[in-house]
């Protein structure tokens, strides 16, 4: 004879940390891809338009190869008198093969020195991108590549 039983469904604790795990995998997934140099050219676009970018202007100073990508030195150093009526109001540095493009900004008056150091993570080797506008409107750009031989974002 053929008795039904009832079967209790319940869930395992192995079932709710695997899933939330796999939950927060999938949430991770968008963050871990790398950016690339469309994805800096696009956030140019959406700063500055159309505007011509000059070569010129801008000290970027970082190293050729970085032995640790987890501490990358970066400093920057624009040409300008900084009066009253000449001066950089903002300095933009991208990295086209991090998570996101975008490193750091920088924002300037009048008076003083247009410089500014730091220390930045690059997920691999890669291209820094350095974009500093002028008050007048100018933009001036500077580009170095950067070989990453151990560590960065991806580990």
């Amino acid at each position: 004879m053929f008795t039904a039983t009832q079967h209790k469904q319940t869930t395992s604790r192995r079932t709710v940390v695997i899933a939330s795990a796999a939950a927060a995998l999938a949430a991770l997934l968008p963050r871990l891809s790398s950016a690339d140099p469309a994805a800096v050219t696009a956030a140019l676009k959406k700063l500055y338009g159309d505007k011509p970018m000059t070569e010129g202007h801008i000290k970027l100073d970082v190293p050729p190869i970085a032995e640790n990508g987890l501490v990358v030195p970066l400093n920057v150093e624009v040409e300008s008198p900084m009066s009253e009526t000449d001066y950089v109001t903002t300095v933009h540095v991208f990295a086209d093969g991090n998570p996101l493009p975008g490193v750091v900004s920088y924002h300037f008056q009048p008076g003083g020195k247009a410089s500014a150091g730091t220390r930045v993570r690059l997920a691999q080797t890669q291209n820094v991108v350095c974009v500093a506008e002028m008050s007048n409107g100018q933009v001036y750009m500077a580009k170095a590549n950067v070989k990453v031989t151990i560590g960065g974002c991806g580990g």
